[in-house]
């Protein structure tokens, strides 16, 4: 009984030799000359620099990055109607269409309620009142700064 698990026990062992064997081998004949540039890390095309203690890092980054995981996940749902198409039908063909249409629907509103816009906006808040009698937010306060000295830089470079 156990004869017929040796097959699977040994391609395991395999699998996991090469993997070693693989990384071996490229660490003995890779070049090795590291300098300040190559160490640095890079994400997105922003400067590896530490923030100021309390600065904190835009929340748009990560809103675009979970839409854009959100939607690629939506989208991964027409390989299997692909495959299944003419079995589908009409019925299929009109659920898929009802499904885009959805998908559309939400990046649409997304667009329009500003998500994928990677500039900070100033938006004013619903009910003047209250935002007044509410404490400040020092970070808020930066970013509508920002906000408005780039809108004031856009509009003076339209012109």
């Amino acid at each position: 009984m156990l004869t017929e698990y040796l097959p699977i026990v040994a391609m395991a062992v395999l699998a996991v030799a090469f993997g070693v064997a693989s990384l071996v081998v490229s660490r003995m004949f890779r070049p090795h000359r590291p300098n300040p540039v190559k160490l640095s890390p890079y994400e997105c095309g922003n400067d590896p620099v530490r923030l100021p203690r309390g600065e904190r890092f835009s929340v748009k980054f990560y809103v675009v990055a979970m839409l854009f995981i959100i939607f690629d996940i939506e989208i991964i749902f027409l390989f299997p109607w692909a495959v299944r198409f003419r079995q589908l039908g009409l019925f299929g063909l009109v659920e898929m269409a009802f499904f885009i249409g959805l998908v559309f629907v939400a990046y649409i509103y997304v667009w329009r309620a500003g998500g994928l816009d990677w500039a900070t906006s100033v938006e004013a808040p619903a009910d003047a009142d209250l935002a007044s009698d509410s404490p400040r937010d020092p970070m808020a306060a930066a970013d509508e700064e920002l906000a408005a000295a780039m809108h004031d830089a856009e509009v003076a470079g339209a012109r």
